[in-house]
């Protein structure tokens, strides 16, 4: 294969998702739009982080691009390829992350990237998914989420979506950041024009299954109470962030941007000491029914 050629094609297709990604989400935000701000960064790599802030039904949402050229890639990048380690690559990678407003619409998450390694054969593969962390439990939600997800994956949905279960997982809390997703790793799949393809699939699927809930939930009525709930269950998100996410770690290590690191973060958090929710409650259902992991697309699944 050619890796320039390779490069540049997934590189490509990650800036016009980018920007198809950015459009959606002002839209249906309606007030705020994204920042633009082109970086060029050593050996001829790029990163592009847009950010929109204070939207009106949006948060905080960071849609980022970057293309990195290194002489060594770093620890949390040849964890699982230690043979790897030290030789020259570049790297190009989309990720989103949406903190919306109101505390019935859910967060939701996409990571999306390709390493190709210049050793004596060149070694390249894919890796990425998505994922949804729900405040408030909706079954209908969930069951669109997985469906969506499980079109465009095909038979691989099993698998990819009890390795993003097994991921997004918060070892110190024994709790689900979410009700998961799709994730997979070192993916090379039917060589690398299939494997460019099936991440297509993937990339082209987010707007789809995450659009629908953010627009049906994004004018319902909420209480302060509720809201304060959203902020609270924030803090599981940080903390699955700076604790066990490999990309944070990746964007640590490799020197990038730190504001481009850490914009996944959610712009205001609170943590409460003990919490216990009252039993019964739709708060006490959430980690009590949603953060299970089951089958959303079992016939007659009920909470």
């Amino acid at each position: 294969m050619q890796t320039r050629e390779s490069v540049l094609r997934v590189r490509e297709y990650f800036i016009e998702l980018q920007t198809t990604i950015c459009n959606a989400l002002a839209e249906a935000d309606g007030t705020a739009t994204f920042s633009l701000k082109p970086i060029q960064t050593p050996n001829g790599g790029l990163a592009q982080p847009r950010v929109l802030a204070g939207g009106q039904h949006i948060e905080k949402a960071a849609v980022q691009f970057t293309h990195s050229v290194g002489d060594a890639l770093p620890a949390a990048a040849t964890e699982r390829n230690p043979h790897l380690a030290g030789a020259p690559f570049q790297a190009t990678a989309i990720s989103m992350i949406v903190h919306p407003t109101n505390p019935m619409v859910p967060t939701t998450h996409m990571n999306l990237r390709f390493f190709i390694v210049d050793v004596d054969e060149p070694v390249w593969y894919f890796g990425g998914g998505y994922d949804l962390t729900p405040y408030y439990g909706n079954q209908q939600d969930c069951v669109h989420w997985h469906e969506t997800a499980s079109m465009a994956t095909g038979d691989h949905y099993p698998k990819l979506k009890a390795q993003c279960d097994e991921y997004f997982y918060l070892g110190h809390r024994q709790e689900c950041r979410g009700i998961g997703g799709i994730f997979f790793d070192d993916w090379t799949d039917g060589g690398f024009e299939a494997s460019l393809k099936f991440v297509q699939q993937v990339g082209n699927s987010l707007l789809p299954a995450y659009l629908p809930i953010f627009e049906a939930r994004k004018l319902e009525p909420f209480t302060e109470q509720e809201k304060d709930f959203q902020l609270y269950r924030r803090g599981r998100y940080a903390e699955f962030n700076l604790a066990i996410d490999r990309g944070t770690k990746y964007g640590l290590q490799s020197g990038r941007r730190i504001e481009s690191v850490l914009a996944s973060l959610p712009p205001v958090v609170k943590w409460v000491y003990d919490y216990q929710a009252p039993p019964g409650s739709k708060e006490a259902q959430l980690t009590d029914y949603y953060l299970k992991p089951k089958d959303w697309l079992a016939p007659n699944l009920a909470p």
